[in-house]
């Protein structure tokens, strides 16, 4: 079989980007190591000719990316190790690390999450696909924390009115670039695919007539003002495609370490930075954006559980660095 081409338009906040991030940040399930791989190998081309992990790109410019053919049937099981925090017959909490896909997709048929559940020796419910069986909702790859998986259709059933309703919660903390001035923002923006890079979404505050966009509200709770840097909670009120990512963005605020949104304002912030704190906000390994928080109904006994999941320790890491700046700094907190 032939394999499956991907190709990207460089838009201006690609402009300048390494071409092993640019790719990693285009939605295909890869880790920059693994484009750098496929790049070794001639299978990421840049104006159709097969170029360096980092090579700078510029504007204009199409990047292809070759991928391995996808394999037919479901999911493979796999061996990998599960954080679990909750499991019964009925659904699975599960403490996702950053670098995971949820669930096969183009260009990642193994190691997600989904693989892992089924290496489990478990069934997962039917209902959300072939691809993925018992996703009820999902997380970025590069985003941490907090998600419930169906094992049953009745589980997977009424966990999706929950979400449907909207009664199904998720608490988001996120380090974002600069200091958010208001305490509380209640974002309402439609959300849309990016008129120029169709793997991206976009904030449309007016949308034109036939773009197809999608309600989506997002509320923000500054928690510390760190600097060139504030800790928000944020809490969804939908649940869109990179939500949380592109409202922070359009307003100015992107998360710490987000390769694809607001990279031109990351890279003003990381100008300010002294070396120490440049090289924790290099350490991290994705961005920092973390489901903190799960609440739900149990889907058959009707009882509240609610779950918490600590940072990932790179990112707590730089959050104690800060806080420990601002404090001798006389900073505002």
């Amino acid at each position: 079989m032939r394999e499956e081409v991907q190709s990207f338009k460089v838009g201006r906040e690609g402009a300048g980007l390494r071409l092993d991030a640019f790719v990693a940040g285009r939605g295909l399930g890869l880790t920059r190591s693994q484009v750098e791989r496929l790049a070794r190998s001639g299978r990421v081309r840049v104006e159709g000719r097969a170029a360096r992990p980092g090579r700078r790109l510029s504007a204009g410019e199409l990047v292809e990316v070759g991928l391995a053919p996808r394999e037919s049937g479901g999911p493979v099981p796999e061996a990998i190790p599960l954080d679990i925090l909750f499991e019964d017959d009925h659904v699975v909490v599960v403490n996702k690390p950053r670098g995971m896909v949820v669930h096969p997709g183009a260009g990642r048929t193994r190691g997600t999450l989904v693989n892992a559940m089924l290496g489990r020796g478990q069934a997962l419910a039917p209902g959300g696909g072939a691809h993925r069986p018992g996703i009820v909702h999902r997380l970025d790859r590069d985003t941490s924390g907090l998600l419930v998986v169906a094992k049953t259709e009745e589980a997977y059933a009424d966990l999706s009115q929950q979400v449907r309703r909207r009664e199904l919660e998720r608490h988001y903390l996120a380090l974002v670039w600069g200091s958010v001035r208001e305490d509380r923002l209640l974002i309402e923006i439609p959300i849309g695919r990016h008129v120029r890079d169709r793997k991206r979404m976009a904030a449309v505050p007016r949308p034109g007539e036939g773009r197809r966009v999608r309600s989506a509200a997002t509320d923000v709770r500054v928690l510390e003002r760190l600097g060139v840097m504030t800790l928000v909670e944020a809490r969804l009120g939908t649940g869109r495609t990179h939500q949380i990512r592109v409202h922070l963005a359009h307003q100015g605020h992107p998360v710490v370490g987000d390769v694809v949104y607001g990279v031109r304002r990351a890279r003003q912030g990381k100008a300010g930075l002294d070396a120490e704190t440049l090289a924790k906000v290099r350490a991290l390994s994705g961005q920092g954006l973390h489901a903190q928080m799960l609440r739900f109904r149990h889907p058959v006994g009707g009882q509240e559980l609610s779950f918490s999941a600590p940072l990932p320790k790179d990112m707590g890491t730089l959050l104690a660095h800060l806080r420990g700046r601002t404090s001798v700094g006389g900073g505002e907190r």
